[in-house]
């Protein structure tokens, strides 16, 4: 066996002679257990958040979309929806005619609102059906619309009120002086049979309707898109799918997987997450300076026992070696025990949900390999460094006096 380690391993397991040693070196083992659980815990808490978050955007975000490379629509040609149609990665797809509205209900506005105008095909890409919290879905070729809860709630309208409609406009294109807002303005008078509730923001944004009533509204040609989405096969690849996609409508679209539609969020979700991960790992920092000093008073309460391995032969780095070796399995297996801890945690969390946010839902937690590794890797460089530090103190002449 190597010498320094199986000294290392004695210090480790023994007990000093000065109590104020050993409990400086418990203080600071329970410091780095507890800072790996934390740490732990932590990122859990945030894969867990974030996997909740994107949930409801993929509820409702198509596995593909294609939009315009340049301006805001393209055109489709029957040849090409027959191909598309004809794709063997391709299960479904739906027309998409989408562009920001204004809306009004009674004597309030609404100047935010996005109408989406989707095809017969639409609930067959995404499941948008199953987040209809009121009233139902919209039936095609009506004047039927379903809004977000924030603007059926900032409007005040509820479902299946026929004798209240709610008026959409689009600003008509062209040039010359308005003398009129029937000028101004293309308008649809709509009823809302549904309301669906995604998340804070698709609640403020969307009104879906049929396609032919957007198309109306902005005076769209019969085939012109301004986006298709699409859902694949299950034994379709991503790649596979764009490839002949692309082989049919060519340049003039650009597709758009979840994450990229979503990119915004998905920087904002790693962001936060590299935020806490950087914040609880200098709390691990704080806690490592325990560590480093309690191998310094080690060194020095075995003062004696170090001169006399110098003495039968023990070179400077062979106990320099000692303890360096000894803080490094301090932390790691402290690491290990947090690691364990934290794992036990939570998991009680998934599976008894000891922490609710309301009263129906649990505080979202979720166990993943990575987020292991990043903590065993973290505290182990963290903890041989801080080895190196206090075993660099030892001195020729400090074992020599």
């Amino acid at each position: 066996m190597n010498f320094s380690l199986y000294i290392a391993k004695r210090y480790l397991l023994s007990k000093s002679s000065n109590n104020a040693i050993n409990f400086i070196t418990i203080i600071a083992a329970i410091g780095v257990v507890l800072g790996s659980a934390s740490l732990f815990i932590v990122l859990s808490g945030f894969a867990g958040l974030k996997d909740f978050t994107l949930q409801f955007t993929s509820i409702i975000d198509p596995d593909l979309k294609a939009e315009a490379s340049t301006g805001k629509s393209f055109v489709i040609s029957e040849d090409e929806f027959s191909k598309l149609n004809n794709l063997e990665s391709i299960a479904s797809f739906s027309k998409i005619i989408e562009e920001r509205v204004f809306v009004t209900f009674e004597e309030k506005s609404y100047t935010s609102a996005y109408i989406k105008g989707v095809d017969q095909h639409f609930e067959k890409v995404n499941a948008i059906d199953s987040v209809v919290v009121l009233g139902s879905w919209l039936t095609q070729k009506t004047n039927q619309i379903v809004s977000g809860w924030g603007i059926a709630n900032t409007l005040s309208f509820g479902v299946l009120d026929y004798g209240k409609r709610i008026n959409l406009y689009v600003p008509k294109p062209g040039k010359g002086q308005i003398t009129s807002a029937k000028q101004a303005f293309n308008n649809f008078n709509a009823v809302n049979v549904g309301v669906f509730d995604v998340n804070e923001n698709l609640n403020d944004k969307y009104i879906y309707a049929p396609i032919d009533m957007a198309r109306a509204l902005l005076g769209f040609d019969e085939n012109e898109v301004t986006s298709l989405e699409f859902k694949l096969k299950e034994e379709a690849t991503e790649d596979q799918a764009r490839t002949e996609i692309t082989s049919v409508l060519g340049d003039k679209i650009i597709l758009k997987n979840s994450a990229q539609l979503n990119d915004a969020l998905y920087k904002m979700l790693n962001t936060e997450n590299l935020a806490v991960y950087l914040i609880f790992t200098l709390v691990l920092i704080i806690a490592l300076f325990n560590v480093i000093g309690s191998m310094i008073m080690m060194i020095l309460d075995k003062k004696s026992s170090l001169k006399t391995l110098f003495n039968l032969g023990a070179t400077i780095p062979n106990i320099r070696n000692i303890f360096f070796l000894q803080g490094s399995l301090m932390t790691i297996f402290g690491g290990l025990i947090g690691l364990l801890i934290g794992c036990i945690i939570v998991w009680l969390q998934k599976t008894f949900s000891l922490i609710m946010i309301t009263q129906s839902l649990p505080y979202p937690v979720t166990l993943k390999a990575e987020n292991l590794l990043i903590v065993f890797i973290t505290i182990s460089v963290l903890g041989i460094i801080a080895s190196k530090i206090a075993s660099v103190r030892i001195s020729k002449k400090l074992v020599s006096i």
